[in-house]
């Protein structure tokens, strides 16, 4: 089921790669990265912050949290307002900061030891096979990729990453929370019987919009919708993949790969005039490898309910896999609690320190295409296997040179008549 792990590249991945590097003026080849000491906090650790939105913020303060020894050096965004507002916060000269569509090659070419990408998810695969060929190690925030083209480029340079002995650390919190990692433990140990099926969700309030006015008047289109990067597909996936991820990643945990086969259903209902061509609901059938099915549910709506969670179901139970099982072998978790994304930077900084880099690189393409999967069924109404959506499907909506300019502006899908590519 999961990704094989081999890392040799054929020439195809390379071209393939280098062309995602090439605009930065980076080799694949560049040297590997300086080593930490053996002591954790006995090395400093340079951090660059490559999106300096409210996500990229967060995972900065949550990197300083985790490790002592590590210092926020550069910073790097589309917008200069936004590396202007955490300037001061992590006191960094004005001349580490970098703006512009090329800001990412600019930090890239300084000395930092590792880089936080948290622009929007369509720039991640370019972002990351540059730092990796620029020999960083590597945090990256979900999703990384919103097309099964962006998705193989992730594998790919993650592949190169382990080569060049970079660590690779993704913000899928839940993968790094005591609860989550306590139960999953049982449940592959056998505590739930087979697994036969489950539920997951993300469903909440609508999200912020961003109307074209006062400073952003003097945008471009492109510019702007970059802005507003969650109501386009190309930016952000679309919810699915670009919230919902995390609970579609702990199914995929429990059941110990992506699902082979996909349908699901949904539409754009409550947002209006909004501008954008993202759904604002979806429910995703995604069924694994021992023939059970889950279904995947997720939905922005004023005035509703919210839920965010996942439940598994095996012969011999049921599990809220954040901190119970009931059935045979019933547990609930009652250890300390620790933050979760502060963990998750904490485990990638250890490992680069002990000279053996966490990579978890293709395991978060693998789940970013899972959610691309559920979307494509979606969007098209057709049932699709994960076999042709990791080696066939041809999809890439994201631009080749973004840039300043006429926006994309595509229309809402409908299935049975948005095409399957």
């Amino acid at each position: 089921m999961n990704t094989p792990e081999d890392t040799s590249l054929t020439r195809r991945s390379f071209v393939r790669l280098s062309a995602l590097t090439a605009g930065a003026g980076i080799l694949a080849t560049s040297p590997v990265p300086r080593a930490f000491g053996a002591t954790a906090g006995s090395d400093r650790i340079r951090v660059g912050l490559i999106g300096c939105g409210g996500r990229g913020a967060g995972a900065a303060k949550n990197c300083l949290d985790a490790a002592p020894g590590v210092e926020i050096v550069a910073l790097a965004d589309l917008f200069p307002r936004q590396t202007e507002r955490l300037r001061e916060r992590f006191k960094v000269p004005a001349e580490m900061c970098f703006h512009g569509f090329d800001n990412y090659q600019k930090l890239l070419a300084t000395d930092v030891d590792l880089v936080i990408l948290a622009a929007p998810p369509g720039f991640r695969p370019s972002h990351f096979a540059a730092a990796v060929a620029a020999g960083k190690h590597v945090f990256m925030e979900k999703p990384v990729a919103v097309d099964p083209v962006g998705a193989r480029a992730v594998i790919e340079a993650s592949r190169l990453a382990k080569q060049k002995g970079l660590g690779v650390g993704v913000g899928t919190q839940r993968r790094h929370q005591a609860s989550y990692q306590e139960v999953m433990k049982r449940i592959h140990d056998g505590d739930l019987g087979e697994l036969v099926g489950g539920q997951c969700y993300w469903n909440g309030e609508n999200i912020w919009f961003r109307e074209k006015k006062e400073w952003l008047a003097d945008l471009t289109d492109f510019e702007w919708q970059c802005w507003n990067w969650y109501h386009w597909d190309w930016l952000c996936g679309d919810q699915i993949v670009e919230q919902h991820i995390h609970n579609i990643d702990v199914m995929n945990w429990a059941y110990g790969g992506p699902p082979v086969k996909f349908s699901g259903m949904g539409g754009r209902q409550n947002r209006g005039s909004i501008p954008g061509n993202i759904w604002d609901h979806f429910a995703v059938e995604l069924e694994y490898a021992n023939g059970s099915r889950v279904t995947s549910f997720c939905r922005h709506a004023p005035k509703t309910m919210g839920r965010v969670g996942e439940r598994v179901v095996g012969t011999k139970g049921t599990s809220d896999p954040s901190r119970w099982i009931k059935g045979s072998k019933p547990y609930e978790f009652s250890g300390p609690a620790v933050d979760p994304m502060v963990q998750e930077h904490t485990d990638l900084i250890t490992s680069i320190r002990a000279n053996n880099p966490i990579n978890d690189g293709i395991r978060i393409a693998e789940s970013t295409l899972t959610a691309i999967g559920g979307r494509m069924a979606a969007y098209t109404g057709r049932e699709i296997s994960w076999s042709w959506l990791l080696n066939g499907s041809k999809l890439d909506i994201f631009p080749k040179n973004p840039a300043p300019g006429p926006g994309i502006f595509g229309s809402v899908p409908i299935p049975g008549e948005t095409p399957l590519v």
